[in-house]
């Protein structure tokens, strides 16, 4: 059987997609190319790889197997080709980097850039999204190195301790509760809420919370970045809850007061978590490396 990088990416494509046609455009080839080449290595192998439906495609057990070695194969070549580079010129490795709201706004900006200065032939993908959603996206392959709460299922990957990262609730400096140390979230649901975009990683958080308590956060304003959330708390317009080592930078300038929730899912740990380390090509080794060596800084 002959298989080639080409066909090993286009399956995999294909899985992740659960269509054909979205495999075939992802790796910019017609249909019918794709088609053909799918064709052919089930022709090869003897066994269909995919189950065919209106809705799209599911891999059968022989593609589930096909999946996991064409994986490797091209996490080997990824590999093969950053080491050689070193020997070349030019040639750019391109990390895919997904986190957490709290682990981007508090906690890479300069962890990020000094790699980058020290890598001027890498460029990374940074995405934003939810911890779950990172967790899955590495399995998928869809991702390199996620940053995400310790509350996800990261089962089937490797994972390392980063940064403790509680959430807190901060409210103005003359409200009410300002007193207190602590809180739980349930006793403030009903409040007036600032917080970031709907879709932000940490606001799903606390959405899928208060649905859990039965309750739909009141939101007056939403706003891009923790700072202004903070700010806003402090002109007296709602309540928020962001990570604790923002409402402690932002206490003094902001005019507010951050006091720990007693929930334990804001008592959290942010982790780096990859599918296998000595898999990845070195450049993302070198940044797991890094980021792991300025949490025991």
């Amino acid at each position: 059987m002959r298989f080639d990088l080409v066909d090993l990416r286009l399956f995999l494509n294909v899985h992740e997609t659960g269509s054909i046609t979205a495999g075939a455009a992802a790796c910019h080839m017609t249909l019918a190319s794709a088609s053909e080449r799918i064709r052919g290595m089930e022709q090869a192998l003897g066994v269909p790889l995919l189950l065919r439906h209106r809705q799209g495609v599911d891999v059968t057990p022989a593609g589930r197997t096909l999946v996991r070695h064409a994986r490797q194969v091209l996490q080997q070549m990824a590999r093969l080709r950053d080491e050689l580079g070193e020997y070349g010129a030019g040639l750019k490795a391109h990390l895919r980097l997904h986190c957490n709201t709290s682990a981007l706004s508090e906690h890479l900006p300069g962890l990020l850039g000094a790699f980058l200065a020290e890598h001027p032939g890498v460029s990374v993908e940074l995405e934003e999204s939810t911890s779950d959603e990172i967790a899955d996206a590495i399995r998928n392959d869809a991702c390199d190195i996620g940053i995400v709460s310790d509350a996800a299922d990261l089962e089937g990957l490797e994972s390392f301790v980063f940064r403790d990262d509680p959430l807190a609730l901060v409210v103005a400096q003359g409200d009410a509760l300002a007193s207190r140390k602590q809180i739980a979230f349930v006793d403030v649901a009903g409040r007036a809420f600032v917080g970031l975009a709907a879709d932000s990683a940490l606001e799903t958080l606390l959405a899928r919370q208060a649905r859990r308590l039965g309750k739909s956060l009141n939101y007056r304003v939403r706003l891009r970045s923790f700072e202004s959330v903070c700010r806003m708390v402090g002109s007296g317009i709602g309540v928020a809850v962001v990570p604790r080592a923002v409402g402690m930078r932002c206490a003094r300038s902001a005019k507010i007061r951050p006091l720990a929730l007693s929930d334990a899912w804001a008592s959290r740990q942010l982790r780096v978590c990859v599918r296998q380390l000595e898999a990845l090509p070195g450049p993302a080794r070198q940044m797991v490396q890094m980021l792991l060596a300025s949490a025991s800084s």
